[in-house]
C-alpha cells in the first residue's frame, strides 16, 4: 500500500521531536549543571559522565537510546507493507538530526551514538550485535569513546549491506554513520593531533 506525503511527514515531525527531548540537558540541570558550557558541551552520555556523574550518563545513555528506539519502531508496528522500511528509516534519520540539532536547545545536541543504537535495535536487529562488538573492541585498544564511536558508525552500512537489507536501509545506515562521523569531526582532529581525551580523563 502507498502512503500519502501526510504519513511521512508525520513520522518526521514525531521523529523530529523526540529526538529533540535533551535528556543530557535536563539530567545536568537537576544536578545544577549547565551541561552546554561544561566538558566539551556536549549533551550526551559521555560529557554527562565526565561532568555530572556515571549514574546520570547511564540513564541519559538509555533515556538517548529509546528516543532512536520509538521514532523508529512505531512506523514498523503500525505499517506491515513494503513502504515500513522507508517510513521507519525516516523516523530514524530525523530522531538523529532532532538529537544533534535540538529544537529546544537552539539546534545544539548530541553526537547521536546511543540513538542509533535504538534505532538500529529496530531497523536492523542483525546489524547491531556486529556494530557494538566493533565498539567495544576498538574501546578496548585505546579508551577512546570518539573512535569507537566512528568505527561503530560504519560498521552500520557495511552490515547492512552484507545483510541484504532493503535500499532504503542502507541509505538510512549510510547517512546514519555520515551525521555521527561529522558530528565527531572535532573529535578526530584531536584524535590526530594526539590531545583526544580517553575515556578516564576529565
Amino acid at each position: 500500500m502507498e502512503h500519502s506525503l501526510s504519513f511521512y511527514v508525520a513520522v518526521v515531525v514525531v521523529g523530529y521531536l523526540l529526538g529533540s527531548i535533551p535528556f543530557g540537558y535536563i539530567a545536568a540541570k537537576l544536578r545544577g549543571v549547565n551541561i552546554l558550557t561544561a566538558g566539551s558541551g556536549n549533551v550526551g552520555a559521555t560529557n554527562v559522565r565526565r561532568t555530572v556523574g556515571f549514574g546520570a550518563a547511564v540513564a541519559v545513555f538509555i533515556l538517548d537510546g529509546s528516543k532512536g528506539l520509538a521514532a523508529t519502531i512505531w512506523p514498523l508496528l503500525c505499517f506491515h507493507d513494503s513502504a515500513a522500511a522507508h517510513l521507519a528509516s525516516a523516523g530514524l534519520i530525523a530522531a538523529l538530526l532532532g538529537h544533534m540539532f535540538s529544537i529546544f536547545l537552539r539546534f545544539r545536541g548530541g553526537k547521536g551514538v546511543a540513538v542509533a543504537i535504538g534505532g538500529f535495535a529496530a531497523l536492523e536487529p542483525n546489524v547491531l550485535p556486529l556494530a557494538l562488538a566493533t565498539w567495544i573492541v576498538v574501546f578496548a585498544m585505546g579508551r577512546f569513546v570518539s573512535l569507537a564511536s566512528v568505527f561503530f558508525a560504519f560498521m552500520l552500512p557495511l552490515c547492512s549491506y552484507l545483510f541484504y537489507y532493503q535500499p532504503i536501509e542502507n541509505i538510512a545506515a549510510l547517512a546514519t554513520a555520515l551525521l555521527i562521523t561529522v558530528r565527531h569531526s572535532p573529535n578526530i582532529r584531536r584524535l590526530l593531533s594526539g590531545t583526544e581525551f580517553r575515556f578516564s580523563q576529565k
